[in-house]
């Protein structure tokens, strides 16, 4: 039997307050994970809630399939593009902290990725977004402090 894990991210403006949501399900075991931060863009949100799942497994090798609606991280994985922007050390490629620690998570299991149409009625994808959402939306806001220290100081943010 493999681990089943739906993933989400959201930003309320794009950067802004993001959330990430995850739902984990293995034969009747379920869990649900979310977190909001101050500053951040979607992109990292949907890519952080796929490595948290990651590295909420307790057990190395694991068998798992991620559904999610980000063609972000979908393809960069299946059509290898996260491999070649490895091997450039990610020269010029946004949230290069996130991808490193994605791929350290990534190899210590089985993974199969499958994309789903966001908002298209699947139980488990709504449940993520609902999630994520929540979490953008809370008070308990944490700082995505690589994001804030090398992407928006640049921009002139603060």
């Amino acid at each position: 039997m493999s681990v089943i894990i739906y993933t989400d991210g959201a930003a309320k403006g794009n950067p802004g307050n993001g959330g990430y949501g995850v739902v984990m399900m293995y034969g009747i075991h379920r869990k649900e994970i979310s977190e909001g931060f101050v500053l951040t863009t979607n992109n990292r949100m949907e890519l952080l809630s796929v490595i948290v799942g990651l590295e909420k497994l307790k057990k190395e090798k694991t068998s798992v399939t991620i559904y999610s609606d980000s063609k972000y991280v979908v393809d960069a994985v299946e059509k290898k593009w996260v491999f070649g922007w490895e091997k450039k050390n990610f020269g010029k490629k946004k949230n290069p902290d996130l991808w490193i620690r994605f791929l350290k998570i990534y190899r210590k299991h089985s993974v199969k990725f499958v994309w789903i149409k966001g908002h298209a009625n699947i139980k488990e994808n709504e449940r993520c977004d609902q999630l994520a959402v929540e979490a953008a939306e809370s008070n308990n806001l944490k700082k995505d402090v690589w994001y804030e220290n090398n992407v928006a100081n640049e921009k002139g943010m603060f």
